[in-house]
């Protein structure tokens, strides 16, 4: 049986994402901070049928996100689809604010690179080998569409880890693509679960099957943002209510 790893899962898009690739037989390793949210994503799988793990760590803790795939590695053998897309928490905003571009600072971007870049190359390089050693794998990461696709001032300190993110992806799939391993960056446009239709989770879960299955593209822009609508940050980023 394959198994997918899922660090920064949560309940709507990493739990969707889990479920799709659990409906093709796949175990599922999911990898977060909080223990007991992890665990109501598992029970959501066994009682599809599907197997699942949860495996906590904090991304910005490398030792421990190391660690979280190793000891998933043991428990289901191998991991042969990692996919990356921790995200901050409301509570990790009011300590590292998003920050406009003519205001950042080497300060503000340290975190943003702890989370997406130091945390992105922590795990990728921890099942990359085996993937290499196997000739198979696949490696998705997440990113909202500022790391690239889009301009989004608003928030440029975290912007410009994510596109750091996105650029080594990109170069890591020209590097191993004739190995036998994809990898494939998506940059994500879109309000998950608000109520459009192609926003729902387990919609876009779908579309990340697709990318391991046809194996062809290493990126996809998802955009699903009304035409009409200007630009506006998720209440997480905002640092009064509106």
């Amino acid at each position: 049986m394959s198994t997918i790893a899922i660090v920064g899962a949560g309940p709507q898009l990493g739990l969707a994402i889990g479920r799709r690739f659990a409906a093709e037989g796949f175990s599922v390793a999911f990898i977060a901070r909080r223990e007991a949210a992890l665990r109501e994503l598992v029970d959501v799988i066994t009682a599809g049928g599907g197997e699942a793990a949860a495996f906590p760590a904090d991304v910005t803790d490398r030792p421990a996100l190391a660690a979280a795939l190793r000891d998933a590695e043991r428990h289901f053998g191998t991991i042969d689809v990692l996919e990356y897309s921790p995200a901050p928490s409301a509570v990790d905003m009011t300590g590292r604010p998003v920050v406009e571009a003519s205001e950042v600072t080497v300060e503000s971007v340290i975190p943003e690179l702890e989370m997406y870049v130091y945390g992105g190359i922590t795990a990728v390089q921890q099942v990359l080998p085996g993937m290499l050693e196997r000739g198979s794998g696949t490696i998705i990461a997440t990113t909202g569409a500022g790391s690239g696709p889009m301009i989004i001032p608003q928030v440029a300190n975290a912007q410009i880890a994510t596109a750091g993110l996105r650029n080594w992806l990109l170069n890591l799939n020209a590097s191993v693509a004739q190995r036998g391993v994809y990898v494939a960056h998506v940059a994500l446009a879109a309000a998950i679960g608000q109520g459009r239709p192609n926003s729902e989770p387990d919609v876009i879960a779908d579309a990340y099957w697709q990318l391991h299955q046809q194996r062809t593209e290493p990126e996809l822009f998802y955009q699903d943002m009304p035409e009409e609508q200007d630009f506006r940050l998720s209440d997480k980023f905002l640092t009064d209510a509106e």
